[in-house]
């Protein structure tokens, strides 16, 4: 019996790119995202290509109780999901005080408690048959406070944390649990957190979203629990460690401005 991935952000950037390698490497999709148009599109481009099964599950993780909708989805098609990847998420730039609250509570909604839920949902199947692995993605900006994008970077150091936490809970299972934090990569988040003319972004050269993307594969197979991807990455992983915060977080908002 073949396998079966699931993929949320799947309609574009570092989810489209997933979708592009489970499917590569033969496995079924389960395929979420808000873009039901793109998400037809992709179902129709990689059965047409691979010749594997796509199912369409468009969802806002937004929206409260959207995470369970994915997983009621996926029970009531009969579909056992072996790879999970929690890629949804989104950020903002701009003081705190100033930013619009909806879309600072959508932030934390999609990027931590829709990935929580997905990962409870997903995990207890996953212990029940012996196997699964799941690849949370974080961000170079884990490693300190965010002056500009604080709720962004709070939310990634959050799942960092989780991540690692979790992959300890279950290590001996035949479950792993992976965090990818990544740099600047090219996958359209800059242009959606309007930061395409931050120092983020034009002082590091962005790395493309394939690469970032096989990195995080790899990783994930292999039931890494934390992997660092790009020079940006590595260099604050070991600077958060050496430097003072103080230091670290008026950087951030160095670059981040």
């Amino acid at each position: 019996m073949g396998k079966t991935a699931l993929v949320t952000g799947a309609s574009s950037g570092l989810g489209l790119e997933f979708s592009k390698i489970f499917a590569e490497n033969g496995y079924d999709l389960v395929v979420v995202a808000r873009n039901e148009g793109r998400l037809y599109q992709l179902k129709g481009d990689l059965e047409e290509t691979y010749g594997i099964t796509v199912w369409v599950c468009a969802s806002d993780l937004s929206r409260e109780g959207a995470a369970l909708d994915v997983f009621d989805f996926c029970m009531e098609e009969g579909i056992a999901i072996d790879c999970l990847v929690n890629n949804a998420g989104f950020g903002d730039q701009g003081d705190f005080s100033n930013a619009d609250w909806q879309r600072q509570h959508d932030m934390a909604q999609v990027n931590m408690v829709a990935l929580m839920q997905m990962t409870k949902c997903f995990i207890k199947p996953m212990l029940e048959r012996g196997g699964g692995k799941i690849l949370n993605i974080s961000s170079v900006a884990a490693f300190s406070a965010g002056p500009k994008m604080s709720v962004y970077y709070a939310s990634k150091a959050f799942v960092r944390s989780f991540s690692e936490a979790v992959s300890e809970e279950v290590r001996g299972s035949g479950v792993t649990v992976t965090a990818l934090c990544l740099g600047p990569a090219a996958t359209g988040f800059e242009k959606a957190a309007g930061l395409e003319a931050s120092k983020m972004f034009t002082f590091f050269r962005p790395a493309s979203a394939r690469d970032v993307v096989l990195s995080g594969y790899r990783a994930m197979m292999r039931g890494v629990t934390l992997r660092y991807y790009g020079a940006p990455t590595k260099l604050m992983n070991i600077g958060s460690r050496l430097v003072p915060r103080i230091v670290a977080r008026k950087f951030a908002k160095y670059v981040n401005g």
